[in-house]
């Protein structure tokens, strides 16, 4: 049998944040940056970018035990549809000086990119294969398993 952590299946789409990254304005360029343990709430354990997304596909659908995230549109934009197995939000990402914090045992999806944009993932975690929850009926069985019901949306 799967062992999750009891807190872990508390988090919720109220745990989900908009963190804004300092903003330096210039007439040659804008700059903004991100500082672990300072804008990111965790340490950086690994980062990847997702690109070159066709018309129309959808990226993630999965959740993870473990894993917390902060993404960022570099550039474009895109949706991220967030689900804590009891409700779901739709957040468009379209600035590059703010980020979505995704906390763990969250459902999420990409998708709606628009032409030549550019995700920026930051992870607290390395990959790890085992900590991906892939299929959203054992996501929800999860999730309900806190309390001892079977709660779906």
């Amino acid at each position: 049998m799967e062992i999750v952590n009891p807190l872990i299946r508390r988090s919720t789409l109220d745990n989900v944040k908009i963190i804004d990254f300092p903003k330096i304005l210039d007439p040659r360029g804008n700059l903004s940056f991100l500082e672990e343990n300072a804008s990111v709430p965790f340490k950086i354990e690994r980062t990847y970018w997702i690109y070159d997304v066709p018309g129309g596909e959808i990226r993630g659908s999965h959740a993870f035990k473990n894993n917390c995230e902060l993404i960022v549109a570099l550039s474009g934009s895109f949706d991220v549809c967030l689900n804590d197995g009891f409700s779901e939000r739709k957040i468009p990402l379209n600035r590059s000086y703010y980020g979505l914090y995704v906390p763990e045992m969250l459902w999420r999806k990409l998708e709606n990119f628009s032409t030549n944009s550019l995700a920026l993932v930051l992870s607290s975690t390395v990959y790890d294969e085992n900590d991906y929850i892939r299929d959203y009926d054992h996501f929800l069985t999860l999730k309900a398993n806190k309390n001892g019901s079977n709660r779906s949306v």
